[in-house]
């Protein structure tokens, strides 16, 4: 069974010139779930002079439905970011680092390990009030800024970030530089340093085109949690050309040609991203709503 995260409402959002209505994020959540999806990054506590587009994170998680095997993820970067979170009924936090010193010091004015000594400490404080922590580790696969980041410097990250509480790691690929042969060669890895039973997800964004490649990749290296959103959108402020995330449609596309269960009812995903294209006013990334199903 795939399990699908998906990001397009935090994620797909942030890095949108066009400002969506906190209507429009509740409709977009709740159209998704009526397709079956069950994990949805639906906000980012963050700075909201920073990033203006998330900065209704409260008003969204008051309007969701309530339902029941349905997750909501809330991304956070600081301890602020944690405050902000815990007053609220926000399932996981998504706590958030990158591996690579340069793009840090750039973005977040810390080191690495600055920043996982910090975070550990919010890992420590969500977990212990009840909340679930997803670790997410950026960069992972290479840093627009000084190239290769060693994968002894992601493990060590997803080590201390484990040891703090979170409960699952994924991986990110903050700028699509990922190959299929890389990915395969991280997957195994961290399955061989932690053991097959790491609850281990995949983030990428499709850069330069190899995106899905990277997910199938992922996959026959034992990964079955993916992060994507709809319609391909997505971009992160904090890093230079990282375009639009691995396409939700797509991606269950892909994986049902194969055999692969994902619970979810494409149709009705596809159904939605026609109507996002209405939200957004512009034509959007997604392969399946123009070439449709076979």
């Amino acid at each position: 069974m795939i399990e699908i995260c998906e990001v397009g409402p935090r994620d797909g959002l942030q890095n949108e010139c066009k400002m969506v209505s906190t209507e429009s994020k509740v409709e977009l959540i709740t159209r998704l779930l009526d397709s079956g999806i069950r994990n949805i990054e639906a906000v980012s506590f963050v700075n909201p002079k920073v990033v203006p587009q998330m900065a209704d994170a409260e008003e969204v998680l008051k309007s969701l439905p309530k339902r029941n095997r349905v997750r909501y993820g809330g991304l956070v970067l600081s301890r602020s970011g944690l405050e902000r979170a815990l007053k609220t009924d926000v399932d996981f936090l998504h706590v958030v680092t990158t591996t690579s010193d340069s793009f840090n010091l750039r973005n977040a004015k810390r080191t690495v390990e600055q920043a996982v000594e910090e975070l550990s400490l919010v890992i420590k404080d969500g977990a212990s009030s009840g909340k679930g922590v997803s670790g997410v580790l950026g960069t992972s696969f290479g840093c627009p800024f000084e190239g290769e980041v060693p994968l002894e410097n992601v493990l060590k990250a997803a080590e201390r970030f484990l040891e703090a509480g979170c409960t699952e790691i994924t991986l990110a690929d903050t700028t699509g530089m990922a190959n299929p042969v890389q990915v395969q060669k991280v997957a195994e890895t961290f399955f061989d340093t932690f053991g097959m039973d790491l609850l281990l997800g995949l983030h990428f964004h499709n850069t330069r085109g190899l995106g899905l490649a990277n997910v199938l990749a992922g996959y026959h290296a034992g990964v079955r949690r993916f992060d994507s959103s709809i319609a391909g959108l997505g971009g992160c402020p904090f890093a230079p050309k990282a375009v639009g995330n691995v396409c939700t449609e797509d991606m269950i596309n892909m994986f049902h040609g194969m055999g692969a269960d994902t619970g979810t009812d494409l149709p009705a995903v596809l159904e939605t991203t026609k109507w996002m294209e209405t939200v957004m006013e512009r034509p959007l990334d997604g392969m399946l709503m123009k070439a449709g199903i076979a």
